[in-house]
């Protein structure tokens, strides 16, 4: 069996990057079961509702939905467990050190196979209130604008 190279990307959070300021990214690896495994490589996985937490000297990372594999038998996972984060300690104490500050949580970003194994890349995120996020789409619009505007002098001046 050949050895997979590269990243496939299984499932991706962009509602965190809407609802939250993203300060640091890490990318870490899962501690997963063998129907977990296979239920992912099928494609299939949610990161709308997971956030990680700390819980003593480990980050775990909770509410990812990963479904039941269909061909499991007795031995298939439960789909909202709790999974342990595999990071190293400076990485952990580092963020035990910024989580003690008020406002900050993890969120997962994007859940991925990368040379053949199982990501999750993870953010410290601040909260957006409201008006941080209208500020955002109206940036995101403006910018639109702008490149829709440069096109069509573009192609004007080339014909």
């Amino acid at each position: 069996m050949a050895k997979e190279k590269g990243r496939k990307l299984i499932a991706q959070n962009k509602r965190a990057r809407h609802d939250y300021q993203i300060l640091d990214t890490y990318e870490c690896g899962l501690v997963l079961t063998g129907t977990e495994v296979k239920s992912l490589r099928a494609g299939r996985a949610s990161l709308v509702d997971g956030f990680g937490q700390l819980d003593g000297d480990e980050v775990y990372l909770h509410n990812v939905h990963i479904p039941e594999y269909a061909q499991g038998t007795w031995t298939n996972h439960t789909a909202r467990r709790k999974r342990k984060l595999l990071l190293h300690r400076a990485e952990i104490d580092k963020l035990i050190g910024k989580l003690q500050e008020s406002g900050l949580t993890l969120v997962p970003l994007a859940l991925y196979f990368s040379n053949g194994r199982a990501k999750v890349e993870i953010a410290l995120a601040r909260g957006k209130r409201e008006y941080d996020k209208r500020q955002t789409l109206r940036e995101k619009q403006d910018s639109r604008e702008a490149e829709r505007v440069m096109s069509a002098v573009r192609r004007r001046e080339r014909g």
